[in-house]
């Protein structure tokens, strides 16, 4: 049995729209849906990646964040770069089912409005000062003996200006 394409579809859509939490649930349905082969286990991945990778703002590895989502020719060069993959003897089920998913998502990202897939791109939130980044570093407030590699950085910088400000000082007199 197929995967269900109504579904994945609509998947693709709210992916591409940044609406993750209805798009979990579409993911969940997929998933219950799918039988268990490894074609399917492949193609899951491949969903579930995605939209891991679309969540995430400022991946430069991430191959969702590079493309350029109202670029009909590179979408469709993607979709047939992906469909090649499909077809290639060499890859196993695994690999042609995910590369089959990426395929689905280019077709049906070349389908969709440019003007919908404008205002999710203009709706990313793009830190520009360090004041906004600093806000989105996590730390662990229930355990102060871990400490986060911003703030290791912050505190040896801090300690780096101190020792410097001290050397000054001792030079002058």
């Amino acid at each position: 049995m197929p995967v269900p394409q109504a579904l994945v579809t609509r998947y693709f859509q709210l992916v591409a729209a940044r609406q993750f939490t209805e798009a979990e649930r579409e993911l969940e349905r997929v998933k219950q849906k799918m039988q268990k082969t490894e074609w399917n286990r492949g193609y899951f991945r491949a969903l579930y990646g995605m939209l891991l990778s679309r969540r995430t703002t400022g991946d430069e590895y991430s191959f969702f964040t590079k493309i350029d989502l109202t670029d009909k020719v590179a979408l469709n060069n993607y979709r047939r770069e992906f469909l090649d993959h499909t077809r290639n003897g060499l890859h196993g089920d695994f690999d042609r089912g995910y590369f089959s998913a990426w395929a689905d998502c280019m077709r049906v990202l070349t389908r969709m409005d440019d003007a919908t897939i404008a205002q999710t791109q203009k709706a990313v939130p793009v830190p520009e000062t360090p004041e906004a980044e600093k806000a989105h570093l996590e730390t662990l407030r229930s355990d102060k003996s871990q400490a986060t590699i911003a703030n290791f950085l912050a505190k040896r910088s801090a300690a780096a200006e101190d020792q410097a400000a001290e050397d000054e000082d001792t030079t002058e007199e």
